[in-house]
Order: structure tokens, then C-alpha cells, then sequence
């Protein structure tokens, strides 16, 4: 039989799974399609990694590697929902939980000292971050808004903030001494394998990391000198201070998972300095680190002595009297943009703000003009050039916009997200080198004590597929494709040398195939979508990030709607289904209120691209009508706006669930290139349409209660059951579908 692999991930898209897989399994079995979950969720990744400390019963298989291998091979159908992308914090918050429900996880060493504690690390080590992304994408991304989503996101558009022409609001980047300025590249002419050495001023030389290569691959080095850093966030501090606005930082400390921690640290410092001047080392000593945010500071005080932990809060109250105003992430409990590193992710946080006039909230719960801090300037400029032409032209308007589809290097654990394993805190003034096989420096920087130092590669193989699937969407699209390079940038360089190869492999006869930097190829894209014209954006792993957000968060105001689809290289196929960031305050006013507000419809998309694939793959056709009808029923479901209320006691995802049953049963019915099909779901569809008004009922009183679910990063299965499916008329509908 054939399967779809159903990912369990955490959350909002996981509990919005308990209501909306069992009515996928019914409807695929009706192709001989199985659905199977796998556990990808961060509580089951921890489970997973020590088994020898936990009874029979609670040990779990380690499903990503299972899936990854999977995703070699052409057999992969995949369905990936969101994940947790764990910071530090909440990986300490997801070990508490699983501790607290009888798991004998070790707690997180912050500071190991033994080889027990360094192993412990090490396995940690390998949750944290983006840990599920480069496993599964095993192919490049596509991702583009659906048709139907697009059109109704014209006929009904979202609200869009006023721009002011004088609007103080603006991008502050380093543009020197960062890591887009230090970068070198190279392309290794055979298989190598290269070797970090770093050579302190004093002392000998050690390795850092040995890591093989490929012929043709790029891998680049490059550093963030720490000094320059604090100076320039200290020259934004006071900016922020004497202009008025509020202050704010945009990193991405799940994703970046050893870099950007240690950027927010810096920032917290530099925000704070009399607090770390005077008490930096009771701190430490009692493992209060800023790079965990303000917020873990403040909840640790109670481990000092209560006389130091008085003067520490007295400074911070001072550092926030005193200092510009902040940002907040909810002003109504006091959570500022320093609080937790991965509360504020830039590829989200930035378009939100774009959307909203160039303006955050402070803490009088009042929208400000911001001053938006982006200390590396690599992609900066994509959201200067954005606020530069609101200022100019004012807001966008979605009724008339045209739209930016992307084209994403991703497979194989390319560029930037790959830098995990590479990226090092140097504790000492010296020198690193990236040596090949011959022993010879390829790449060499001079560092400080404090730098942040990294090295990352791009594959070939990853490579001439991405412009392959370029040329491809180009060419089905009819649309401008434009990849996002910028000479002057050395890691860019390299990949144009490639991409202007590897473009004359294909047929490009009466494309339009451009090469520009981001910046320009933002504004080039700015002035299409304004006219209502599409522009394929080419971009890198973090540009993808970034601009699958960005865009569709301006076009449609979410990018969850997005269709997102990754062609695995094997021949398989891996299916996303959106972004997860807001999904935290999702799970917040469900347990409050038993309302889940997450949007499945990223998930729609998938599953109809899913059975699509093994339409197209294995020569299914009903998995075909199941993909048609369920596009269908998706476009009815937008039209009927049945999409999630924000507030309580109206439709929420349950809701959602059973009109998307309804819709896709009553299309299934109807059509006409599968009779027996039609002839066996129209029973389910009068049923369903039947009882309507008793379901909708039935899912609408049980909102306005607290709930338990057992547990936020591990609910109790039969808890969230119960409150994922309320309604045993829908439940026993959807059994009789077997």
C-alpha cells in the first residue's frame, strides 16, 4: 500500500494534527493511500536520543533519521508540518516537561566538565536549531502562493498599516567587520577534505573541525569581530535613544542556532552594560547567560542572594528607565523584544512590522516607529529597500498585488543553516584557517578573542538542480525568474560563476533569467508586484527564509497559505505546510479558552499535492481525484470563509476541519471520473451536510473553558484527542468512511 509519512511535530500544527489527520487517513484509504505519523517533535527527538535511560514503554524510534534516509530515496512522500526550531530556553523547558512526566532526560549542561556531561551536550546538541530541516530536505524548494489562496487574498484583503513619508523607521546594519564583509569562498576543484585550525597568538595551534567536500562545491568562511559589534550596537542604542523610536533586534536564534544566540547575548549586554559591568560574574556563576534573554535573567534572580538580586533587578529597571524604549512582544505582560532570543525571528518579525506602517508596539501597548537592528548587513539591505519604497509609495495593496513565488537553494544542508557544526566562539586573538588535503590555506582570517567565526558549503549536485528547477518554474510560470547574487559578495561570486554554467544546460529560449544583488533584484520585484506583475525570486537557504515570509506576509498577511513543495532529488517528494511562528500563542488561548485559531490550510495544500505526487509517481488515479476534488473543496472553503476566528466561541481549526470534510465529500459526490468513488462517499457527504448545524454546534460549546492537554511540548494523547474531537456526530461521519 501505498503511505504517506505524516509528520508530528509541535505546538499548534500538532494539535491541529489530532483533529485533521483522522479525516485525511479516511479519505485516503478510499486510494489505498496510508497515512503513518512519525515523531518529529521536539519531546520526541529528546526521547529519542537517550533510550538507555528509559523503560521499554517510553523509548521511541529516532523517526528523523528515519525519515531522512526515506528522503534519499524515490519513495518518499512526505507531509512536514511546522517544528520548533529549539532555542536553548526551550529546549531547558521541553527537558522540565519530559522530566515531570516521568522521562529520565538529564538536564541541559550549559557549562560540561565531564565526558558524561559532554555526551549529554553533544546529543542535546543535535535537537537544538534548525536539526530538522537539513535532514528532510533532500531537494530544493518551491514555493508559491496557490491560486485559489491569491485570489481570495485579492477579493478580501487583509489590513495593511499606513505608511508616513517622514517615518523614522529604518534598518541599522554593520556593513563592515560582519559576517558579509569578512567572507571568503572557494570552490574545490576534487573530493578533499578540508581542516579548521586555529592558532591562537600564544599557544599551539588546534583543529577545530575535519570535514570532507566534494569536487565542485562552494564552502565559505567568514567571521563576526565581537568588538565592532558592541560598538555598533552601542551607537544604535543611543541612536534609538536621541531619535525618538523604539529599539529592536532581528536575528534568528533558532535557525542560526550557535551564532544568533550569542549575537542576542550581545545585544542584552550592550542594552544592560551596568548590569553585566557590576554583577557579570555572579551571573555566570549562578548560569544566568544573556545570550538566553532578559526574561531567563529575571527568572533566575531567585538563585542569587537576595541582596544581589535586588541590585541586579534595580539595574535593569534603570538600563529600561533610562535607555530608548523597547519593543515589545506583549506589552499587556511586560515580554520585551530581549526577553527570549526566539520570540523575535527576523524573517517573520521584520515583514510584521513592514505590514504594520513600519511600527511595533511599546510598552503602553501603542504602535512607535522602530528602529529595526540587523547587526549582520548579508540581507539587511532585502528589508531597507522594502521600508525605502513604502516611504515613497505607501502601503501596499493586496487586492492589485502581483506575487513573489521562490525558488530556494536548500538541499543537502546548503549554505548558511549547514554552518552549525562550523561556526566556533574563539577564546583567544589568533588566526584560523581552513586548510584542503594538501595542507594548504584555501581560506585565513585574523581574529580576536569573542569572534564569531563560521564556515558553511553548498553542494554542486544541490546546485545545478536549483537552477534546473529555475529554468522549470520560469518556464511553466511564464514569469521572470531572478536570482538574488550579489558579486561583490564572495560566497555569491562563486555561485554565479556556477549558475552561468549550469543555465546553458537548458533551454532558456524566450525566458526572462536575470542576476542581480538583493537588493536591486528586491527592488525590481517591489516595483512588479505594485503593478500587479510576478517576479520569481532564485534565492540561497536563508533568502528563501526570508522571502517566503516577507512576501507572502505582505500579498496574503500569513505565510501559512503558501504551497510548498520540495522535489526531492531521489525523485520522491517532501511537502510543507507553512510557517510556524506564531504557534506558541496559539496553544496559549487554547488552553485558556479552548479555541485553536491555527490556519491548517498550508496543510490543505500539502495534502493535495501529496496525492497529486503519487498520482503522477505511481500511476494512482483516484489519489489523483482525492488531490483535484480536495483543490476543489480548499477553494469553496476560502469562498464560505470558513478559515479560523482569532476569537473565542466562533469557528476555530476544529470547525475548519469538519467544512473542509464537508467540502471535499460533497466534491467527491459530485464528479465524474471516478463513479464507484462518487458512489461511495455520497452517503458520507449527505451525512455530513445533513448534520451540520448539530456538528458546528457541537465544536462551538465546548469553547470558553480552560483545558488540560497534558503537557505543552508533550501533550497526553487521549487529553488532546478529547479536546481536538468534540464532536462524536463528526467522529462517527468520518469512521464510517473505512
Amino acid at each position: 500500500m501505498a503511505k504517506i509519512m505524516y509528520t508530528r511535530t509541535d505546538e499548534a500544527p500538532l494539535l491541529a494534527t489530532y483533529s485533521l489527520k483522522p479525516i485525511v487517513e479516511a479519505f485516503a484509504r478510499k486510494a489505498g493511500v496510508e497515512v503513518e505519523t512519525r515523531d518529529i517533535s521536539l519531546a520526541g527527538r529528546i526521547i529519542a536520543l537517550f533510550p538507555e535511560r528509559l523503560t521499554e514503554e517510553q523509548r521511541i524510534e529516532d523517526a528523523l533519521s528515519e525519515l531522512g534516509a526515506l528522503a534519499k530515496t524515490p519513495d518518499a512522500n512526505i507531509i512536514k508540518l511546522p517544528n520548533i526550531s529549539a532555542s536553548v530556553p526551550q529546549l531547558k523547558a521541553a527537558v522540565a516537561e519530559l522530566q515531570a512526566q516521568g522521562y529520565d532526560v538529564p538536564d541541559y549542561p550549559e557549562d560540561p566538565q565531564t565526558e558524561e556531561e559532554k555526551d549529554v551536550r553533544a546529543r542535546y546538541d543535535t535537537v537544538k536549531g534548525s536539526a530538522v530541516n537539513p535532514v528532510l530536505r533532500e531537494g530544493n524548494s518551491d514555493r508559491r502562493a496557490p491560486k485559489a489562496v491569491k485570489e481570495f487574498a485579492k477579493a478580501f484583503p487583509h489590513s495593511m498599516g499606513e505608511w508616513a513619508p517622514d517615518s523614522k523607521t529604518r534598518v541599522a546594519t554593520m556593513g563592515e567587520n560582519d559576517f558579509a564583509s569578512n567572507e571568503q569562498s572557494v570552490i574545490s576543484p576534487a573530493d578533499d577534505t578540508f581542516t579548521v585550525r586555529f592558532t591562537p597568538a600564544s599557544g599551539e595551534a588546534r583543529v577545530l573541525k575535519t570535514f570532507p567536500v566534494l569536487a565542485g562545491e562552494v564552502v565559505d568562511a567568514t567571521f563576526m569581530n565581537a568588538a565592532a559589534l558592541d560598538a555598533f550596537l552601542a551607537d544604535q542604542i543611543a541612536a534609538a535613544k536621541e531619535d525618538g523610536v523604539l529599539f529592536s533586534v532581528h536575528l534568528k536564534a533558532t535557525m542560526m542556532k550557535v551564532s544568533d544566540p550569542v549575537l542576542f547575548g550581545h545585544v542584552v549586554r550592550a542594552f544592560f552594560p551596568a548590569v553585566f559591568e557590576k554583577y557579570g560574574e555572579q551571573l555566570a556563576a549562578a548560569g544566568l547567560s544573556p545570550n538566553d534573554g532578559l526574561g531567563a535573567i529575571l527568572a533566575g534572580l531567585d538563585s542569587l542572594d537576595a541582596d544581589t538580586a535586588a541590585a541586579v533587578k534595580a539595574e535593569i529597571d534603570a538600563g529600561l528607565e533610562n535607555g530608548p524604549a523597547l519593543a515589545m512582544v506583549n506589552s499587556h505582560k511586560g515580554i520585551t523584544n530581549l526577553h527570549v532570543p526566539s520570540d523575535v525571528i527576523v524573517d517573520a518579525s521584520m515583514p510584521a512590522m513592514i505590514r504594520g506602517g513600519g511600527k511595533m508596539w511599546n510598552a503602553d501597548d501603542k504602535e512607535q516607529d522602530t528602529l529595526a537592528v540587523i547587526p549582520d548587513s548579508s540581507y539587511a539591505g532585502v528589508f531597507q529597500a522594502v521600508i525605502d519604497d513604502c516611504k515613497a509609495n505607501g502601503k501596499f495593496d493586496p487586492s492589485v498585488m502581483g506575487s513573489v513565488p521562490n525558488v530556494g537553494l536548500m538541499a543537502q544542508k546548503a549554505e548558511e543553516y549547514g554552518s552549525h557544526d562550523k561556526t566556533f566562539v574563539l577564546d583567544a586573538d589568533g588566526t584560523v584557517e581552513v586548510l584542503n588535503g594538501a595542507g594548504e590555506a584555501v581560506m585565513s582570517h585574523t581574529v580576536s578573542a569573542g569572534d564569531i567565526w563560521r564556515a558553511c558549503q553548498a553542494k554542486d549536485v544541490p546546485i545545478r538542480d536549483w537552477v534546473r528547477l529555475a529554468v522549470e518554474r520560469a518556464r511553466l510560470s511564464d514569469t521572470p525568474a531572478v536570482f538574488w547574487l550579489d558579486p561583490a559578495r564572495a560566497h555569491d561570486a562563486n555561485l554565479i560563476t556556477k549558475v552561468e554554467q549550469y543555465l546553458g544546460d537548458h533551454d532558456t529560449e524566450g525566458l526572462d533569467i536575470r542576476i542581480m544583488s538583493p537588493v536591486e533584484a528586491t527592488k525590481f520585484s517591489v516595483e512588479r508586484i505594485r503593478r500587479g506583475e510576478d517576479t520569481i525570486s532564485v534565492t540561497g537557504n536563508v533568502l528563501r527564509d526570508y522571502n517566503t515570509d516577507l512576501f507572502p506576509i505582505l500579498e496574503l498577511g500569513t505565510s501559512a497559505k503558501m504551497l510548498s513543495v520540495v522535489p526531492l532529488i531521489a525523485g520522491g517528494g517532501l511537502f510543507e505546510t507553512g510557517a510556524g511562528g506564531s504557534a506558541p500563542k496559539h496553544v496559549q488561548q487554547l488552553v485558556e479558552e479552548n479555541h485553536l485559531r491555527w490556519d491548517s490550510l498550508g496543510e490543505f495544500f500539502a495534502i493535495a499535492e501529496s496525492f497529486r505526487h503519487f498520482q503522477n509517481k505511481e500511476g494512482n488515479d483516484r489519489a489523483g481525484v482525492l488531490a483535484s476534488t480536495l483543490d476543489d473543496a480548499t477553494g469553496t472553503f476560502l469562498r464560505e470563509n470558513k478559515s479560523p476566528s482569532r476569537k473565542v466561541n466562533e469557528i476555530d481549526n476544529r470547525g475548519s476541519h469538519f467544512y473542509l470534510a464537508l467540502y471535499w465529500a460533497e466534491e467527491l459526490a459530485k464528479q465524474t471520473e471516478d463513479a464507484d468513488l462518487a458512489a461511495s462517499i455520497k452517503p458520507v457527504a449527505e451525512a455530513l451536510r445533513a448534520n451540520e448545524e448539530k456538528i458546528a454546534a457541537e465544536l462551538l460549546e465546548v469553547q470558553g473553558s480552560p483545558v488540560d492537554l497534558g503537557g505543552y511540548y508533550n501533550p497526553a494523547d487521549d487529553k488532546a484527542d478529547a479536546v481536538m474531537r468534540p464532536s462524536a456526530t463528526l467522529n462517527e461521519i468520518i469512521a464510517s468512511l473505512s
